[in-house]
């Protein structure tokens, strides 16, 4: 027995869970029982045998015994069959079909039962001899096996289809010893497909009335059953029999045209089917393609008929795709005559039509033009090519007028298909094209050009100028000028010709130029205005022509390279697109260079790798005079502009001889020593200037530019006078910072070099030795460049030199907490370089540490960080574990700052080499750190400490941390108060870590009394947040919506630039403040990385102005509000010293005239009435002033009494008393405000008539008031009932 199969019986016999199992457990014991009485040997035939006798007694004609046991047998038969001999199959091939046959036919037999069978059946088929294939499906035979297996392939039971079609696929796929390519019951399956498909689409076909209509709805799921065993028969076959090929090619194409969606696709899908297993076996399908594809040509349906035409001439599109693979030379012969047969139906009035067989003609282009024939056509080829060229340009006519879009679409995708080769073929459709895109009443302008841009990008711009020329010089009343043919160029022009740019449109510009030098020095003209802009329109077609061009060494010579230079120097505005040409001239031909494998002329645009090296040498005997030229330029050139001449620069330093490399380093050196001995007099002199963005930088700054450059491309002879240079600058107290800025890229732009990194290890002691006498002098705006070089370095140390990465650790540590993002990301990429070196072995000779023992403070720090007091002056094995210690160091600083860099520092080295620490070391740096979260009051250490936990338990495996919640969360909680710093809001984050991890009894258990609330926010957010979750698994998502995977994949990489930062300040909930938030607004908040639409902002007052630049300003993803209007300032009743209420009858007084009294007597400010009664420290000042020097404001008088002016004709003053005000508003508060929530509707409900009657007697504002307290009238004065003025 195999062991496949006593696997699969243990785990049977083995206690199941499942009832059906149980009784297949039962039933293998028995049998088990059985042989044992038996004494039988348990072999796969013993249990066969006794399987097959049990089925008798539980399946028979009469019905099904018992279903359990029933299936338990069918089911172990199952398993046992594939191990029996095929020898005992085939002899009892007829009593094992009877037995097998009522499982499967019994109508009270379920799926399980019919599935099991089937899978004996199978075994039992793919073990049959040919000979047995021949006897007739009406005996019982394998034939007469597969019939009844193709009628369960279109049952209603979808698991009961799946198992047949699985069946079938491998019966047809056994290999049988004859000479037939197919199998012997492949075309008994394709016919009794092919017939059941054909009753079953009759049946759904028939007229839509009544009864029939009804019938015809019910067949459609049995079509699609039919139209599914039709795909297997065609995939199981690779392809369908050749005999029976016609019949189904008209059915498919009959059921295409079917309204229902789902038997289109699957009547594409079989045809798909057949051809691809057509084009998988070339050998068997070259005696069957030619009949298919005649067979779907003589189909052809209507010309007028908008359904079946266009899945029709899908059919024949993917006919001669695989025609084209498998028989190129006779589907390229029949091409012209299908490819005018399709071009016809392009004059179809309808829209589907045509796009189907545009996209046919396309599909045809591309796959049956094989690409010899562009590259080395024949006499034949040439032939069959221009007959394809006629009938493109007769899609051109008049009667094709309305498919012209779909017309330039299939003319466009000639030019991609036929390159160099549509010329001369296609000339007379760039005419054509030309002559309609010229004219004004032509609506296509838009494909027209898109057309003309293939055309330049497939035979040259030289071809299509000659064609449809510019008429820029003298044109012709008839031939009007083509200035708008030079956009199209520039944008399209690539392995073309540079000689017609120097003969064609070098003229024409020096021409145009000429033409505005005689303007003189007037004003321009718009006439002028345009010759300058063809000027530049025609030399940015410069960087296109040297695109790989085919004639580099013809026409790129000294006359021409002059001119270029001339023009460098000159024309500014050039300067751009020159360099881009300059640069292309190089960078193309070494892409080809580069192009691994052999030549490839049709992708290499026929510049082959020998030609490619003609030009570089070419280009290099014009580098050393180009390259003086560039330099001359880029000194003259602002610095915001100088890009594209310092890439231009580096293009023709790769292609420099070494000799003349060497002859420039050394002239830029003097150079750059000159200028930086001057430099200190110029500076004196500006020292009073501002800095100008249009100021040309000092000449040191350029040199070294160009030096920094040139360092890539240096012979390895150069590198000590290279690095001489830079200990020259470095370690110079008096040198510019820019300077020092600079020169520390030369390290970085050595290691980049093939050639010269290498030789980096060999300068190894120079450079540390460098880096340690330079760091005195380190700026913050240098650090990030530094520590860049220093990385270098660090990744070449040899394995006696691992002191220096003790000597310059603290510099590392320090940048973890540097404020510039670069700097502080090049620190931890240094302090992980570190510790990979560290891990390589080695050894560090502490007595080579510069300033170790010392007692005066280090110039890094504060703290003597890299290694412990026992190890000084001893040789330490390098490893990870040392590294720490070397970290750790840092510790014990004195400044809190030098601490918190210490413990980021080792957070990052945590996180990328937790796994490679020993536990003494690992448990020693956790207990640590613990000592600093439980004792240090200091905020930037607990920052940084509450960073390293995090880590930590993101980190590290969940035991080593377990053991710690006890005194973790405690500490943790300790500062869960604190809200500077967001310390409460990291405490949270690692609090809602730990649960996730440990569980929230774990967590809640350490947890201080006075901190449960926290916890319990932390799992109400936690259950609030897998509701939504859940309930949001119920709806459909919406067009553009994500999953919730997606939407956490797209934060993450939006958010964070590596796993570290996301380790350190990611969360995987939102996060919320202590309270709970509204729950309703929570789902609007989760909605957001759902969908970013993008809307405008724009004042009420002025409508926004898309073409401004400011605008983008405006423009957000956040969508605008209604803005809120705050409420109009409430202010307290006016009255005067009678309690009297006071109206203005005009609007024209300002706030500033309304007085307000309080409970005192003393003037109050009118801001005192808000909502809540509170006044901001602003508003109260604005009022006072505004109080102090109004027009009305009180003056003090004689005896230190209150002048008032009241409004009025005569604008007399009024005296009052301070005492006798108080005394007036305590017996008036009855109408007043009688509290600071009391208002206006309120006050004259509480005071009422009564009140006013009892201020009766007192007189009004109509009396004024005298000295002495004697009332009188007022001149010109004006009193109503309440006083209103």
């Amino acid at each position: 027995m195999s062991l496949d199969l006593e696997e699969k019986l243990r785990k049977i016999r083995s206690s199941p869970k499942l009832q059906n199992q149980q009784h297949t457990a039962v039933v293998l014991n028995a049998v088990d029982d059985t042989l044992q009485e038996q004494k039988s040997a348990f072999t796969p035939t013993a249990y066969f045998a006794a399987l097959l006798s049990l089925l008798g007694q539980y399946i028979s004609h009469n019905g099904v015994a018992s279903k359990d046991l029933a299936n338990a047998v069918v089911y172990l038969l199952d398993i046992v069959t594939p191990h029996v001999p095929a020898s005992l199959l085939c002899a009892k091939f007829s009593q094992i079909l009877t037995s097998l046959a009522p499982a499967m036919t019994h109508p009270d037999a379920e799926a399980p039962i019919i599935r099991a069978s089937i899978g004996c059946l199978e075994s039992l088929l793919v073990r049959q001899t040919s000979q047995a294939w021949q006897l007739p499906v009406n005996q019982t035979s394998p034939r007469g096996a597969v019939a009844g297996l193709l009628q369960l392939a279109v049952d209603r039971r979808p698991k009961v289809r799946k198992r047949a079609h699985d069946a079938l696929v491998k019966i047809l796929h056994t290999p049988m010893a004859s000479p037939a390519l197919d199998h012997p019951a492949a075309d008994m399956c394709a016919e009794y497909t092919l017939r059941s498909l054909k009753d079953v689409a009759e049946s759904t076909s028939k007229p839509k009335k009544h009864r029939l209509h009804r019938e015809g709805q019910e067949n459609t799921p049995e079509l699609i059953h039919t139209m599914q065993l039709v795909k297997t028969v065609a995939t199981a076959s690779e392809g369908w029999p050749s005999s029976k090929i016609e019949s189904l090619c008209e059915l498919l194409l009959t059921i295409a045209k079917s309204s229902n969606d789902y038997l289109t696709m699957t009547a594409f899908d079989v045809f798909e089917v057949i051809f691809s297993g057509m084009a998988a076996n070339v050998d068997e399908s070259s005696g069957k393609l030619p009949r298919l594809v005649d067979v779907i040509e003589e189909l052809e349906p209507s010309r007028n008929d908008s359904q079946l035409l266009p899945p029709w001439i899908a059919v024949l599109s993917r006919a001669y795709d695989v025609s084209a693979q498998i028989m190129p030379d006779e589907t390229l012969q029949k091409l012209p005559k299908v490819f005018a047969k399709v071009a016809s139906f392009l004059e179809s009035s309808s829209h589907n039509i045509r796009i189907s067989a545009s996209q046919c003609l396309i599909s045809l282009m591309h796959n049956c033009i094989p690409a010899s024939t562009i590259l080395n056509p024949s006499i034949f080829d040439e032939k069959t090519l221009e007959k394809i060229a006629k009938t493109l340009t007769d899609l051109l006519s008049v009667k094709y007028q309305s498919a012209w879009m779909e017309v330039f679409n299939v003319i466009s995708f000639a030019f991609d298909t036929l390159r160099w080769r549509a010329a001369p073929i296609l000339n007379p459709v760039i005419k054509i094209v030309g002559d309609l895109r010229a004219s004004d009443t032509f609506a296509g302008k838009k494909e027209a050009d898109t057309l003309l841009r293939r055309a330049i990008h497939a035979v040259g711009p030289d071809v299509l100028l000659e064609i449809i020329p510019l008429n820029l010089v003298n044109p012709a009343p008839r031939q009007p000028g083509r200035a708008w043919l030079l956009p199209l160029v520039r944008d399209s022009a690539y392995n073309t010709r540079l000689r017609h740019f120097r003969s064609e449109l070098v003229p024409l510009s020096e021409h145009m130029y000429q033409r505005a030098l005689n303007h003189g020095s007037a004003e321009k003209t718009m006439e002028i205005k345009i010759f300058e802009t063809v000027i530049n329109q025609i030399w940015s077609c410069f960087p296109g022509y040297c695109d790989l061009p085919l004639d580099l060494v013809e026409a790129f010579d000294q006359t021409f390279a002059e001119l270029i230079s001339n023009l460098l120097y000159q024309q500014t505005d050039l300067r751009v697109p020159l360099c881009r040409g300059l640069q292309n001239l190089v960078e193309t031909n070494n892409a080809i260079l580069s192009v691994e494998g052999d030549d490839d002329p049709l992708a290499q645009g026929r510049v082959l790798k020998a030609d490619a090296r003609k030009n570089i040498e070419h280009l290099g005997t014009f580098a050393g005079n180009i390259l003086a030229v560039l330099f001359n330029v880029y000194s003259q050139t602002l610095p915001q502009h100088r890009g594209p001449v310092l890439t231009c620069i580096n293009a023709f330093l790769s292609i420099t001889p070494e000799h003349e490399l060497v002859e420039t380093l050394s002239r830029v050196t003097i150079m750059l020593e000159e200028s930086i001995k001057e430099a200190p007099k110029k500076e004196k002199k500006d020292a009073s200037g501002k800095s100008d963005k249009n100021k040309m930088p000092i000449a040191s700054h350029t040199l070294m530019d160009l030096l920094v450059v040139l360092s890539t491309h240096l012979p390895a002879s150069s590198l000590p006078s290279l690095f001489k240079l830079a200990t020259d600058i470095l370690t110079t107290p008096t040198s510019d910072p820019a300077l020092r800025k600079k020169a520390y890229k030369f390290i970085p732009r050595t290691a980049s070099s093939t050639t010269l990194a290498p030789l980096l290890s060999t300068y190894s002691s120079t450079l540390q030795q460098l880096m340690i006498s330079s760091a005195p002098y380190v700026l913050a705006q240098i650090r990030r460049d530094r520590l860049l070089a220093l990385k270098d370095i660090i990744n070449r140390l040899p394995d006696n030199d691992l002191w220096f990465i003790a000597a310059i650790l603290p510099e590392a540590v320090l940048a973890a907490k540097e404020v510039n993002e670069g700097a502080r990301e090049a620190g931890f990429d240094v302090l992980v370089t570190m510790g990979e070196r560290m891990s390589k072995g080695g050894v560090v000779d502490t007595a080579k540490v510069p300033g170790l023992g010392t007692s005066a403070p280090h110039e890094h720090g504060d703290a003597e960080m890299g290694i412990d007091c026992e190890a000084q002056g001893k040789e330490v094995s390098a490893s990870v574990d040392e590294y720490i210690t070397m970290l750790s160091a840092g510790l014990a600083g004195s400044s809190p700052h030098t601490i918190a860099a210490t413990i980021t520092s080792l957070s990052r080295v945590l996180f990328t080499f937790h796994k490679s620490l020993s536990q003494p070391i690992l448990t020693d740096l956790l207990d640590t750190i613990a000592l600093f979260l439980t004792s240090s009051p200091n905020r930037e250490i607990i920052r940084s400490t509450l960073g390293f936990v995090k880590v930590a338990v993101v980190s590290l495996p969940h035991d080593v941390m377990g053991s710690r919640l006890s005194v973790l969360v405690p500490a943790l909680c300790k500062w869960a108060k604190e809200q500077k710093e967001r310390l409460k809001m990291k405490v949270k984050n690692i609090l809602e870590r730990c649960i996730r991890i440990w569980g929230i009894e774990e967590v809640d258990k350490y947890t201080p009394e006075e901190q449960r609330k926290l916890v319990g926010n932390i799992r109400k957010t936690r259950d609030r947040q897998k509701r939504r979750k859940e309930a949001g698994k119920g709806d459909t998502q919406e067009e553009g919506d994500e999953t919730d995977e997606d939407i956490e994949q797209a934060k993450g990489r939006k958010r964070f630039e590596s796993e570290f930062d996301e380790a350190v300040y990611g969360s995987d909930e939102d996060e919320v403040d202590g309270s709970e938030g509204n729950e309703d607004d929570a789902p609007k908040r989760g909605n957001r990385g759902r969908e970013r639409n993008a809307y405008i902002h724009e004042d009420s007052d002025e409508p926004l102005d898309l073409l401004d630049r400011r605008a983008l300003g405006n423009i957000s993803t956040t969508k605008p509000v209604k803005t809120r209007q705050p409420p109009r300032q409430k202010t307290k009743a006016k009255m005067d010293l009678d309690g009297k209420l006071l109206f203005d009858e005009d609007d024209s007084g300002s706030d500033e005239e309304m007085q307000t009294f309080d409970d005192t007597g003393n003037v109050g400010d009118k801001l005192n009435s808000g909502d809540g009664g509170e006044v901001s420290l602003e508003a109260g000042v604005n009022a006072y002033v505004s109080a102090i020097r109004s027009k009305d404001a009180g003056t003090r008088g004689q005896k230190g009494k209150l002048k008032f002016k009241q409004k009025g004709v005569g604008e007399d003053e009024m005296d009052v008393d301070e005492n006798e005000v108080k005394v007036t508003r305590k017996q008036s508060n009855g109408i007043g405000n009688r509290g600071k929530q009391a208002r206006f509707g309120n006050e004259g409900k509480r005071g009422g008539k009564g009140s006013i009657a009892k201020r009766a007697q007192r007189p009004g504002l109509g009396a004024g008031k005298m000295k002495h307290g004697g009332v009188g009238k007022v001149k010109g004065g004006k009193s109503g009932k309440f006083g209103r003025r």
